[in-house]
């Protein structure tokens, strides 16, 4: 797998290519000395390819209400385990630091987590992890789905969290750094 920016032939970025301007921010100096680390969680929904519902879900129906589901355990509560584990194992085989799974509050909704990850690295191994996801699902023949709201009314959405320290944050003084960091 390789993970690479896009130019056009004259060796300027596409205007999609965001990763060239990020590249530059967190190669300066100032970035580089305070080593961000970023810990990712990317939220995420598996439909049966013949049908726009979720994987476990009655076709047309509605499960259960939210709540047992949340790091849920058993056949009738974890929907799609196979393919979280099959994606977990896969970006630990390729080296991506991903640091967890687990199943979320909608039934077929799952969760992975990268990071800790310095710097632009957290970004690519999520891009990769992605792309690694997109791949399985494709080859077990179930749709992945990372939109916020693929269920309309009171069910949970799926996004991506973001947790974020810099070196000084994580210095003896840090919370004092933190504190400067929420007030801006």
């Amino acid at each position: 797998l390789v993970m690479c920016d896009a130019y056009t032939p004259a060796g300027e970025p596409i205007p999609t290519n965001k990763r060239y301007n990020a590249s530059k921010i967190f190669s300066s100096p100032e970035v580089v000395a305070e080593e961000p680390w970023y810990g990712i969680e990317q939220e995420y929904t598996l439909l049966p390819k013949e049908v726009n519902w979720l994987i476990g879900w009655p076709v047309g129906g509605y499960p259960g209400p939210q709540g047992p589901y949340y790091c849920g355990v058993r056949a009738d509560k974890a929907f799609g385990r196979d393919i979280v584990n099959s994606h977990y194992k896969a970006c630990l085989y390729v080296g991506i630091n991903i640091s967890g799974i687990n199943g979320e509050v909608m039934p077929g909704q799952w969760e992975f987590q990268v990071g800790p990850a310095v710097g632009i690295s957290a970004g690519d191994e999520l891009w990769m992890a992605r792309y690694i996801l997109e791949r399985i699902t494709e080859i077990v023949g179930v749709v992945l789905s990372f939109d916020p709201k693929p269920i309309q009314g009171d069910w949970n959405s799926a996004g991506t969290h973001n947790k974020y320290s810099t070196r000084s944050m994580r210095s003896d003084r840090g919370f004092d750094v933190i504190k400067k960091a929420i007030e801006k």
